[in-house]
């Protein structure tokens, strides 16, 4: 009989977890919706005609489709190719580079007899709490080390992040053991070895998920190059971006802007689609780019997270 109640209370706990299940999935599912509308929205406004977004605002049913706004930005074709590459190359290079520099950092300080441990950590630190602020780094960058307009300025300020670094060194602490660089150091290899062929190997998780947030980083920065690029060859993607959305406002504000120029830009200047058109440029790639990473992205953070 004991046996009996047991059963009866075990199977009443599966059906209440299948429903706790069903009901988790439902909530995610309207989740998910909700986080996905504004995107179709922004995909959907970039090719409606801009006089009915003026009319009736942004619609999912838009009553007239246009390629207007998606025309505005293509018409700077070579000059979006070139900041196209531009950006490319600073994403994979700065990335390359970054996430290098910080994983051999993180290995340092994790190594428990290292010398310098304590003093990197703290030097590591400092510059997440105290920063010389923005005037003394263009100083720095164009007076002393003279690489004002140079792609070099796209890429060192965000080489390198503190949170990055601890993200690894945690990875390094509780995903690798310790007895694996144990015997490597007992079967004759160095650091470096034991770094390059047995560490970095098995960071993949967690420098697939920095690697991630430093590409977006890479991507999405503008600021660094509206203070330091001046050459139009060396401007990346989101600086140009920036220049459209300028250029069709200045167009739509000056009405001493010769016929030759509007007609360049047809008949109707669209505002309100191009924007969304420039939206769909600049996120498009990370859109292509971030399933092939998530499985290492949700691994990476889960292992390598700080623990208390």
């Amino acid at each position: 009989m004991a046996k009996k109640d047991l059963d009866m209370v075990s199977s009443g706990r599966r059906e209440k977890k299948g429903v706790g299940q069903i009901l988790l999935l439902i909530g995610l599912i309207i989740y998910t919706l909700f986080c996905a509308l504004p995107i179709l929205l922004v995909f959907i406004s970039a090719f409606t005609d801009d006089m009915s977004i003026t009319t009736n605002g942004y619609s999912f049913f838009p009553d007239k489709w246009s390629l207007d706004g998606m025309n505005a930005v293509l018409r700077y074709g070579k000059q979006l190719f070139t900041s196209y590459g531009v950006t490319i190359l600073v994403t994979v290079s700065g990335t390359v580079i970054g996430l290098l520099v910080m994983s051999m950092y993180a290995y340092a300080i994790s190594r428990p007899r290292f010398r310098l441990r304590k003093f990197l950590s703290i030097y590591l630190i400092i510059p997440m709490l105290f920063q010389g602020g923005q005037l003394s780094a263009y100083i720095i960058f164009t007076n002393v080390y003279g690489l004002k307009d140079s792609l070099w300025l796209l890429i060192l300020p965000l080489c390198v992040s503190t949170m990055n670094v601890i993200i690894l060194r945690t990875f390094i602490v509780n995903g690798i053991p310790a007895e694996l660089m144990e015997a490597a150091k007992i079967d004759g290899a160095g650091d470096y070895r034991t770094f390059f062929q047995i560490t970095l190997p098995l960071m993949k998780p967690s420098l697939a998920a920095v690697g991630f947030m430093m590409a977006t980083a890479y991507w999405n920065d503008w600021q660094n190059a509206f203070i330091y690029i001046d050459s139009d060859s060396k401007r990346p993607l989101q600086m140009l971006l920036i220049k459209i959305q300028k250029s069709i406002e200045f167009l739509l504000n000056n009405n001493n802007v010769p016929a030759n120029v509007r007609a360049a830009m047809g008949d109707t200047i669209p505002q309100y689609s191009s924007t969304m058109a420039t939206v769909i440029v600049v996120i498009g790639p990370i859109m292509v780019v971030y399933p092939f990473f998530q499985k290492y992205f949700i691994k990476g953070l889960t292992v390598g997270s700080v623990k208390g």
